[in-house]
């Protein structure tokens, strides 16, 4: 007779890398949070951070993920940040991470926050922008979709969104974008939406629609 093997799922104090830019003057006009897609890193996601128009009068921030990896058979250090298994203690650390990253990175709790989030990063984004972070004013998801246990929560309240899609990404698909608008606007919330000319990657045109995003609020 075969004997039973549990599982159990152990959640522990977690550790992880941050990057931080501080802004040119002395008070920062927002506060960028930027995190990065799967098999990326921190200093990936804060070059593009810093290439949006405007973001020297900004304090960036790029969180990297908790599931660290090397890339290949090389020595570049990259991250995830979840896979299915124990998928909601990974919400839970993720999020409980991104707060604690955030509380150390900025020193002016009161200053507005934009996260910002691009293909697997994008759900962190949006659970630190609905979940963790304070003084949350915007989410910006770049190839990716919404994490459906917020649209089906009643309790989240949604900041400003912009949700950017590559016209040719067959990741985050043009059904999965009508799916997250939809879903959306039953809630009452009505997006920004851009479709730009790429696949599942980030372009200076993403960049551009950020900035007036940021400009905007």
């Amino acid at each position: 007779m075969s004997k039973t093997i549990e599982t159990f799922s152990i959640r522990t104090s977690t550790h992880g890398r941050v990057l931080v830019r501080r802004a040119d003057q002395r008070d920062p006009a927002v506060v960028l949070a930027g995190f990065h897609g799967y098999m990326e890193n921190a200093a990936i996601q804060m070059a593009r951070l810093a290439a949006v128009p405007g973001s020297d009068a900004w304090t960036l921030v790029s969180i990297q993920g908790l599931n660290r990896f090397y890339r290949g058979r090389s020595e570049e250090v990259v991250a995830g940040w979840m896979t299915r298994e124990d998928r909601e203690d990974a919400i839970a650390d993720n999020i409980e991470y991104a707060e604690a990253a955030l509380q150390a990175a900025v020193t002016d709790a009161r200053c507005p926050i934009v996260c910002v989030g691009f293909s697997q990063g994008v759900a962190t984004a949006f659970r630190a922008g609905t979940r963790g972070a304070p003084h949350s004013v915007g989410i910006v998801a770049v190839g990716g979709d919404i994490p459906p246990e917020l649209l089906a929560d009643p309790q989240v309240n949604f900041p400003r969104l912009l949700l950017l899609r590559g016209a040719r990404d067959d990741w985050y698909t043009e059904a999965k974008l009508s799916s997250d608008v939809a879903a959306l606007e039953r809630r009452g919330v009505t997006p920004r939406v851009h479709i730009y000319d790429a696949a599942h990657e980030w372009t200076p045109d993403v960049a551009a629609q950020i900035a007036a995003f940021v400009a905007d609020r």
